[in-house]
C-alpha cells in the first residue's frame, strides 16, 4: 500500500512539473503530455473511433486544447483532465465521421447510460455538468471497486464487454448483469436528488 501511495506522489509531482511548464509557456510542456499520456489518451480515443489517423488527430487537438486551456485552469487531476478532452473530442468525431452509420460499441454505450441516467441535454434542473459529475462520482464512491471499474471502463473508456469480463476476471453475462444493475440504482440516486431523466 506504500509503494502504491508513494507511485501516485510521484505521479502528481511530475504532473505538476507539466503543469508548471504549461504555466510558463515552455513548448515542451506538449512533448512531456505527450510522452506520459499519449499512450492513455490514444486507449480512449481508439476505443471510440476505431481508427488510428482519427485517433492521432484527436490527440493533437487534445494537446492544444491543453495549452489553450492551460492557464488559467489549473487541473487537479492531469490524467482526468486531459482524459475528458480527448474523449469529448473523440465522440465530436465519431458523430462528425457517422451520422449515418454508427460504431455499435460506442453507440450501444451512450444509449445504456443516457436511458438509464441523464443525459446533458436533459438537465436543466442542473446549473452544470460539473455537478452532475460530482454526484454521479459521489454514487460511484458508495459502490465496490469491481463495480466502479466497469462502471468507468463502459462508459468513460467505452470498453467492450469482453473487455471488462477480461480485466475483472468474470463473465460477460456478469458484467451485463451487474452494468444493468449499477444504472437502475444510479437512476434511482438521481432521481432522490431530484434529477430525472
Amino acid at each position: 500500500m506504500k509503494a502504491d501511495k508513494c507511485g501516485e506522489m510521484i505521479r502528481n509531482l511530475e504532473d505538476e512539473k507539466i503543469i508548471e511548464l504549461y504555466w510558463a509557456r515552455h513548448e515542451s510542456a506538449i512533448d512531456e503530455t505527450d510522452k506520459k499520456y499519449r499512450t492513455f489518451c490514444m486507449y480512449i480515443s481508439r476505443n471510440i473511433l476505431n481508427n488510428i489517423s482519427d485517433a492521432e488527430e484527436c490527440i493533437n487537438d487534445t494537446w492544444l486544447a491543453a495549452w489553450n486551456t492551460i492557464p488559467p485552469e489549473r487541473p487537479v487531476h492531469l490524467s482526468a483532465f486531459l482524459g475528458k478532452i480527448v474523449k469529448n473530442l473523440s465522440l465530436k468525431k465519431f458523430r462528425y465521421n457517422n451520422s449515418e452509420k454508427r460504431r455499435k460499441e460506442v453507440t450501444v454505450s451512450i444509449e445504456e447510460i443516457s436511458e438509464s441516467a441523464v443525459s446533458i441535454s436533459d438537465t436543466e434542473s442542473i446549473t452544470d455538468s460539473e455537478e452532475l459529475a460530482h454526484i454521479i462520482s459521489e454514487f460511484l464512491r458508495g459502490q465496490s471497486k469491481e463495480k466502479r471499474v466497469m462502471f468507468l471502463r463502459r462508459y468513460w473508456f467505452f470498453d467492450s464487454y469482453s473487455q471488462i469480463s477480461e480485466l475483472v476476471g468474470v463473465s460477460e453475462e456478469s458484467v451485463r448483469v451487474s452494468l444493468m444493475r449499477l444504472r437502475k440504482k444510479l437512476k434511482k440516486y438521481l432521481e432522490e436528488r431530484g434529477i430525472t431523466a
